[in-house]
């Protein structure tokens, strides 16, 4: 008995040395006044390999002034096909034509590829639906800028080439989300994409030292709303620390315009005295929050739409900062 036991105390240990040392691909850059890791996508041994978020810009770690922005914040035991086992400013897109596929014929995740829709079941972004076409990705290393793209063609009449660029702008702490999707097939895309800003600012938890700001009086109902967390003026401000079995959840903030003037979203960390703001050049759609104990998460969505043929851009901007 007590060798069976000692066999398997063994096993064990030798699987959690063993997946300590995996590696993962990953590249990173740097402009002197911010460093960065980004893992890369791989069908086979990419950190992500789920079918929720856009596999281009998966960020680790990020550090600006000795203060850092990012990290592994899902507490669940780690799977690389798990929907949110992801790091990072991460953007989904929202499925294309999943509504009007039959069980068995497939849908579009931008970023991901062509999933097979399995049953009359709505969707939802936590089952892992079979990729039939992967697409394929090219990946371009600089220095200070990662460029994926995702070329996807399909015999369903969907296609599109859609690149991710992350730069670091020089002598600036400033990271930019630059954009393009090409429609390249015979069918229009229409989508919302939002990134769930996965922030851990010096791994701060969720707890009354985080701050969101807004340009806009913002109103907020939902879970945990009124007495975990607290709409103030333009903040929101927690009364507690967020813990294990708490739900702080918001379908759509209210209080935003229709100009881009309000996707100006700042994250602060009072304690410790570091923030950063994120703004692009679209309007809001909708404005979702979420958090759980280990992060805050502000989510703006835009709205896509391409017609075959045509081509689309946008922008995101994070500007670092300490006060």
């Amino acid at each position: 008995m007590k060798k069976s036991i000692t066999i398997l105390a063994a096993l064990v240990c030798f699987c959690i040395v063993a997946f300590t040392f995996v590696e993962f691909p990953e590249t990173g850059i740097s402009n002197g006044v911010i460093k960065a890791r980004l893992y890369l996508p791989d069908a086979n041994t990419g950190y992500y390999r789920g079918v929720r978020f856009d596999w281009a810009g998966v960020v680790p770690s990020l550090e600006y002034k000795g203060h850092t922005y990012f990290g592994a914040w899902n507490q669940a035991p780690y799977d690389p096909k798990l929907h949110d086992a992801i790091m990072g400013p991460v953007e989904e897109f929202t499925p294309v034509n999943f509504d009007e596929a039959k069980p068995g014929e497939q849908f579009v995740k931008i970023g991901v590829g062509m999933l097979t829709k399995p049953d009359d079941k709505k969707y939802t972004f936590a089952t892992n639906y079979e990729i039939k076409n992967p697409g394929k990705w090219t990946v371009n290393k600089q220095k200070d800028q990662v460029k994926f793209t995702h070329d996807l063609k399909d015999e369903s009449g969907y296609g599109y080439q859609y690149t991710k660029t992350l730069k670091l702008v020089k002598d600036k702490p400033q990271l930019v989300l630059e954009h393009t999707l090409k429609n390249t097939g015979s069918k229009a895309i229409n989508a919302n994409t939002y990134n769930h800003n996965f922030f851990m600012i010096d791994k701060e938890p969720s707890n009354e030292n985080i701050r969101i700001v807004f340009p806009f009086q913002v109103k907020g109902e939902g879970k945990g709303f009124g007495d975990i967390i607290q709409a103030n003026g333009k903040m929101l401000t927690y009364t507690r620390e967020v813990v294990k079995g708490d739900q702080v959840f918001s379908a759509g903030l209210q209080g935003f315009g229709p100009t881009s003037k309000d996707y100006d979203i700042r994250i602060e960390n009072t304690k410790t005295r570091a923030g950063v703001r994120i703004t692009c050049d679209k309007p809001l759609e909708k404005l979702v929050y979420w958090a759980c104990p280990t992060t805050s998460c502000p989510e703006p969505y835009i709205r896509l739409s391409a017609e075959p043929g045509q081509e689309i851009k946008w922008k995101v901007n994070y500007d670092f900062y300490t006060f």
